[in-house]
């Protein structure tokens, strides 16, 4: 195996091995986000110009904690994930003025939440699948790999 390729096999193990240790935790997330109460709720306040959806950073910042928690040592987000998160999952908070401009303030928000539940079950749905980094990567363990420029 080259060593470059040798690494990167390593970092996948700790990065399932992180998964694996962390799966209770965000399958419960996972299920929390994908509830009536939060995904139905939260997406239909975005509809319906509810100063609501804001609640979505949240349980965003939640979710982009547990991802932390499971990436390698010495790695950060991808930067094009870190600059979603960084724009809707700032803590911004409602003013009335934004209803002027609803979805310049509020898109950020849901777009941040997205991303993150797309990895969460990302990281969910592998955990419970793999023992072993598999090649070729399924795509949606390759984006995985991605956030955390694991390759």
């Amino acid at each position: 195996m080259p060593p470059f390729r040798e690494k990167t096999y390593e970092m996948e193990v700790e990065l399932l091995s992180a998964i694996k240790a962390r799966l209770p935790l965000m399958e419960a997330k996972l299920q929390e986000c994908l509830s009536q109460n939060t995904y139905d709720n939260f997406i239909y306040r975005f509809y319906h110009q509810s100063y609501k959806v804001y609640y979505l950073q949240e349980i965003t910042q939640e979710m982009v904690a547990l991802l932390r928690e499971i990436m390698p040592e010495g790695k950060t987000f991808c930067p094009y994930f870190q600059e979603i998160v960084n724009a809707g999952a700032s803590g911004k908070e409602f003013e009335s003025a934004h209803n002027k401009d609803w979805t310049a303030h509020t898109r950020p928000i849901v777009e941040a939440f997205f991303h993150a539940k797309y990895f969460l079950e990302m990281a969910v749905k592998y955990g419970k699948m793999l023992n072993q980094p598999l090649s070729p990567m399924p795509y949606g363990y390759a984006a995985l790999m991605e956030l955390f420029g694991v390759w």
